[in-house]
């Protein structure tokens, strides 16, 4: 059996980087930020349905501009439910085949990173969901510093998606994301172990 763990967190949480400690595991990680890319690259059907929708949003080069985009969507709930009916449908297709090729190699376990698990609705995908969590006031600074976002940029982008203190009613483990990398890198392991132990056991 091959466990599917889902991850999510919020925009600058630090998911990449929990992310990046499971690699190192040895885990397969499935990032639907990729796919996402992916999916709306030149040519693909998303692409096409995007350049339909929006207008305004292409670089010379006919390439979807992601900040141009960006800025229309997170001004506009309505604009950016559109764009994620057009991109969400494509992402979650070509998740679950990488998810069913790793279940035909017979591997332990693979974890889909998906900032919008629950947004999404997407829990029945994965047998076990990890939350990295962060204070607000933490999430606000890190965007602002990561990104040269101002204040009201950052907050708008923050406040696009559900609160992290919501997410954590609905996620079976926690990582507090809060303290220093060794420390978030300990919580890993130990959930790991956990859902990896457990579920092994009671196959």
């Amino acid at each position: 059996m091959t466990i599917v763990i889902g991850l999510t967190g919020g925009i600058a949480s630090g998911k990449s980087t929990v992310s990046n400690m499971i690699r190192k595991q040895g885990l397969r990680v499935v990032d639907a930020d990729i796919i996402a890319r992916e999916v709306v690259e030149i040519g693909q059907p998303a692409y096409k349905k995007i350049i339909e929708t929006f207008d305004g949003i292409l670089d010379e080069d006919k390439s979807i501009n992601r900040q141009k985009l960006g800025s229309i969507i997170f001004a506009d709930e309505k604009k950016r439910q559109q764009l994620n009916s057009i991109v969400h449908p494509a992402v979650r297709e070509e998740m679950l085949k990488q998810v069913e090729s790793e279940k035909q190699k017979n591997a332990l376990a693979v974890v889909l990173d998906i900032p919008l698990l629950f947004e999404s609705k997407l829990t029945h995908i994965v047998d076990k969901t990890i939350l990295v969590y962060v204070d607000e006031h933490i999430q606000l600074e890190r965007l602002m510093g990561r990104n040269g976002y101002t204040e009201h940029e950052a907050r708008m982008r923050i406040e696009s998606q559900m609160p992290l203190k919501e997410k954590l009613k609905l996620a079976d483990y926690v990582i507090n994301n809060n303290g220093s990398l060794e420390e978030t890198e300990r919580q890993l392991r130990n959930i790991l172990d956990t859902i990896i132990w457990n579920l092994s056991n009671n196959d």
